[in-house]
């Protein structure tokens, strides 16, 4: 099903709207890991792990899962579908991916928040985990960026056979 104009400018306005969002949680999050590294006050690293939790839980998540959904909805309704192309089969993959990494992540930060909250203690064993995390993150979402804007040419088997049947389809009076 193809949507209508209007709504598909609905559509990619909100897919747009929270992957910008995920992005810039994902840079919000990374300069607190920053921060923490280079901070030696065991009251701040702790707070930052609580700010950490917060972000990701009600920021980076929700915008993840809502990008994924949005993503998946613009592949199905327009003309680019979800198997026709290989870059939207991989932002996809990349996307889902990507968004299984983020939930597992999120138990351990979860849990060194928990920790931090009640000593109030310095615990950068975790954080050095998650620059590596959130600089991956980082990573993931700019190529995915970057194949929706250049979107390289080449289609799937899938594609080349759906378009060999459009074309050869006998034109209704």
């Amino acid at each position: 099903m193809i949507m209508t104009p209007g709504l598909r400018k609905f559509a990619l306005t909100a897919h747009i709207i929270f992957s910008i969002g995920w992005l810039g949680a994902v840079i919000s999050f990374l300069a607190l890991v920053i921060t923490a590294l280079i901070t030696e006050d065991a009251q701040t690293v702790a707070a930052i792990w609580i700010a950490m939790e917060s972000i990701g839980w009600f920021a980076i998540v929700p915008l993840a899962l809502a990008s994924l959904l949005t993503g998946l909805v613009m592949a199905i309704g327009t003309p680019w579908g979800l198997f026709r192309h290989y870059w939207v089969l991989f932002k996809f993959l990349l996307t889902i991916l990507t968004t299984i990494i983020l939930l597992l992540n999120m138990g351990t930060v979860s849990y060194l928040a928990d920790i931090s909250a009640e000593s109030r203690s310095i615990e950068l064993a975790g954080m050095r985990g998650e620059l590596i995390h959130a600089g991956g993150g980082l990573l993931v979402l700019l190529v995915i960026t970057i194949l929706s804007i250049y979107k390289p040419r080449g289609m799937t088997r899938y594609g080349l056979r759906k378009q060999h049947q459009q074309r050869n389809k006998p034109v209704q009076p």
